[in-house]
């Protein structure tokens, strides 16, 4: 078991810190921003939203943890260009946050130690938004002016206690390929087991651990050596010495699955959640006298439950549809997004993948007769049910 003894020298100067934190927090009593600045908020309910601007992480287990990472995709959205306003994404749904989409997490692996929770990990993570090719940065909860990379990020874990407790102290690392993220039981050692300083030396040397592809599982752990703590020594970024990172700590009683995940898909293509993956969509489709045809491109992701037909966008591989932020139900799959247009039905081939309810940002055009919603549109098992006025007018001008 880990001795307390190389932390003495570090700790007697933190500890301070780390029994006066300014505020401490439950999911349930979180203010809707709690630092000045904030871009997003921690009242964020239950559920999911793909859109959602939660800033509440979570390290409760395996099949339920969360990693911080942009709100918007494209090539600013680099981790060091958004680590201010960073949203959570989490594999479980229910805290209200954006999820992460199936397929997207290759290997998963976490550690519970008397002090800390961590889950390490690889994937492609292009997929939450993260550009290809970005090495990614460091998250925690000072930042420069004290407020946190994100502002007002939260953490919050039930895993020591079975109930939800803050934890004060975190640091989570993340790139296009791999992640990792430490939160740290309140105590006088905290500060040191989830250093915050070495942000330039990646997850492999700030949390030593399992970052295999193609496996998932939870371990017990001893407590690890803090790092960049070496008996008496403390190593500083820019030192002429850069020392190898400490094994990883002993783990036991470990249980493996084969998978992990929430039922949200991604399209197919590369790309986010929130819309750089795509579809064509060709075709026509007929009913009652009224043709529509259309194409489109866009991403979609699951977003969980059926919604009212309203202008909004789509996902690929279902109904093609665009407008400014609703949402479109075909036949009980929820679909939303954020671009700009008119809805169209869909046709009924689809290059893209379909799955329920999606989010995402598309385009689309539409031609024909039914431009107030009037066909059953089959593609692939999907069924848009449009009904009203066009009905009525294919009627007639079949007549």
């Amino acid at each position: 078991m880990f001795q307390y003894g190389p932390l003495l020298s570090l700790t007697l100067a933190s500890v301070a810190l780390a029994q006066t934190y300014s505020a401490t927090y439950l999911p349930s009593n979180a203010p809707q921003t709690s630092e000045q600045g904030q871009s997003g908020t921690n009242q964020c309910g239950s559920g999911h939203d793909q859109n959602s601007m939660c800033q509440n992480a979570y390290l409760n287990s395996l099949d339920d943890w969360c990693i911080f990472a942009p709100p918007q995709p494209g090539p600013n959205s680099t981790i060091g260009d958004t680590e201010r306003i960073e949203v959570s994404w989490c594999i479980a749904d229910g805290h209200g946050t954006r999820l992460i989409p199936d397929g997207t997490i290759t290997g998963a692996h976490f550690i519970q130690t008397p002090d800390y929770v961590q889950i390490t990990g690889v994937g492609d993570l292009t997929k939450i938004n993260i550009p290809a090719g970005d090495e990614g940065g460091e998250l925690d909860p000072h930042g420069a002016d004290g407020n946190g990379n994100p502002i007002g990020g939260l953490v919050f874990s039930n895993a020591f206690t079975g109930q939800y407790q803050q934890l004060h102290e975190w640091t989570n690392f993340v790139s296009d390929t791999q992640f990792c993220f430490r939160g740290c039981k309140d105590g006088p050692n905290a500060p040191a087991l989830c250093q915050h300083i070495y942000d330039v030396m990646g997850c492999m040397w700030n949390m030593p651990g399992d970052y295999s592809a193609g496996s998932f599982d939870r371990c017990l752990a001893d407590t690890g050596e803090p790092m960049g703590v070496y008996g008496t020594s403390t190593f500083h970024q820019g030192d002429p010495t850069t020392p190898s990172a400490h094994p990883a700590p002993p783990s036991s009683s470990c249980t493996t699955t084969s998978s992990i995940g929430n039922g949200l898909v991604v399209a197919s293509g590369s790309g986010s959640a929130s819309g750089s993956a795509s579809a064509s969509l060709t075709g026509s489709a007929t009913a009652s006298g009224a043709s529509a045809t259309g194409s489109g491109s866009g991403v979609g992701s699951v977003s969980g439950s059926p919604s009212s037909p309203s202008s909004g966008g789509s996902g690929s591989g279902g109904p093609a549809a665009t407008g400014s932020g609703g949402s479109t139900s075909a036949g009980g799959l929820s679909t939303s997004g954020s671009a700009p247009g008119a809805v169209s039905t869909a046709p009924p081939v689809s290059s893209g993948s379909s799955g329920p309810s999606r989010t995402g940002s598309a385009s689309a055009s539409a031609t024909g007769d039914s431009s107030n919603g009037a066909a059953r549109v089959r593609t692939a098992g999907l069924e848009l049910v449009v009904a009203g006025a066009a009905v009525v007018l294919g009627a007639a001008l079949v007549a």
